[in-house]
């Protein structure tokens, strides 16, 4: 099967969207599936990519390391068509996205769509919220799933929000998977993470607690640092490290600051790719208090290292965490602090038989195989919906020619 996959973000840009859609190119390659990448143009960016088609784009609005699509409809046609692409993938509802629906429109091909952002938890970059509202988010959404064979959510709270939008295409529920290896990293010594440790001026009986993502308002690093007053009370050796960069992190010193924090609190900054994992093993738990996450790689991350997590929960994460030797969810950002210190304190010991069971699951391997599936159950599903719209035209125009012998 020829793929287009058709996305405002692919690498050189970091994003958790241009991860998963390498992930999932070399997956179906290795299946044999050929993949092109139609993407965005960026200054970053080699001049000799195999299979990347790029467009012409601009940054986009409030996200300045984000770019936009802002023309190449045709040239994106002709080269599709000259490709022969049996299905369009898209995984962006702007500029490449819409793109990528107009050409799979034209070249009469099944069109995937994944939602891969929650919108509403975004709205108030643009405008202070007050340009975009929730109900665009619900019109806009409905009207770009609606208009594709079929969706994949990488949660379950993806579907319940596109069911609550009137969104009535095929959904379904695919995480998104992770290179196992590129985190279990047995090349990764004790004394790397001494080395890493001692770096940050952590002593032996520190525990370190983890947090890595973006720095953004929307992480809510703000519930952890606001709760770990409590933890350091009862594990005075607590520190907190913070791995990352983002708009949010001055408002952070500010807080870490207000609750005289400085000893034990720090930040890292962006780290090397190629050192993530060395962090979550250098790490003894790995802590998250965001709700903005359609899944949240970094929590499969975390546990592929073999780091446990205590996060704040949802559907998805409850059921990622069902063994107590993985980690715990926690319900609000007031809980935080408490179930932390619980697991701390019950020392659950780690079970390596209930971990392996579990990479399965988040593996990229199986995210391949689960959306292979996906791909081929759709282009069956578009292949009668063509033949069903087909018959109906076919009986309009028969209405019409009945309708003139009448008169």
């Amino acid at each position: 099967m020829k793929i287009g996959f058709f996305t405002d973000t692919y690498f050189p840009q970091v994003s958790g969207v241009a991860t998963s859609i390498k992930t999932l190119k070399q997956e179906l390659e290795k299946h044999g599936h050929e993949v092109y990448i139609f993407t965005t143009t960026d200054p970053n960016a080699d001049k000799l990519e195999k299979d990347v088609i790029r467009m012409p784009s601009v940054p986009f609005i409030s996200f300045k390391d984000r770019r936009v699509v802002v023309r190449g409809m045709w040239y994106a046609y002709l080269v599709a068509k000259e490709l022969e692409l049996d299905l369009i993938h898209t995984h962006t509802e702007f500029g490449a996205g819409i793109l990528g629906k107009m050409v799979a429109k034209k070249l009469k091909i099944p069109l995937i769509h994944t939602y891969h952002t929650m919108y509403e938890d975004y709205l108030h970059y643009i405008g202070k919220g007050k340009v975009i509202r929730q109900s665009h988010v619900k019109y806009l959404s409905r009207l770009f799933a609606n208009h594709t064979t079929g969706v994949v959510c990488p949660s379950e709270r993806v579907i319940d929000t596109l069911r609550s939008y009137g969104v009535v295409a095929p959904l379904r529920v695919i995480p998104t998977g992770i290179d196992i290896e590129k985190f279990k990293r047995s090349d990764i010594t004790q004394e790397d993470i001494n080395k890493l440790r001692e770096s940050l001026g952590l002593q032996e009986n520190h525990l370190m607690i983890l947090s890595l993502s973006r720095i953004s308002y929307e992480k809510n690093i703000q519930a952890l640092v606001n709760g770990f007053p409590q933890v350091i009370s009862a594990y005075p050796n607590a520190r907190l490290v913070i791995v990352g960069k983002g708009p949010y992190v001055e408002e952070l010193e500010e807080l870490i600051s207000e609750l005289q924090l400085e000893e034990f609190v720090q930040f890292t900054g962006e780290v090397n790719n190629n050192d993530v994992a060395l962090y979550y093993k250098a790490a003894d738990y790995f802590v998250s208090a965001s709700t903005s996450e359609t899944q949240g790689l970094t929590y499969t991350e975390a546990m592929a290292a073999g780091t446990p997590c205590v996060v704040e929960g949802n559907a998805y994460l409850n059921r990622l965490f069902d063994h107590p030797s993985l980690g715990k969810t926690f319900e609000t950002d007031e809980d935080f602090a408490p179930a932390l210190i619980d697991y701390i304190s019950s020392e659950v010991p780690r079970d390596s038989k209930v971990l392996e069971a579990k990479l399965y699951d988040i593996s990229s391997t199986h995210f391949g195989e689960a959306m292979i599936e996906f791909y081929q159950d759709m282009v069956v599903y578009h292949e009668e919906e063509m033949r069903r719209k087909e018959e109906e035209d076919s009986i309009e125009r028969i209405k019409i020619k009945l309708n003139s012998f009448k008169r």
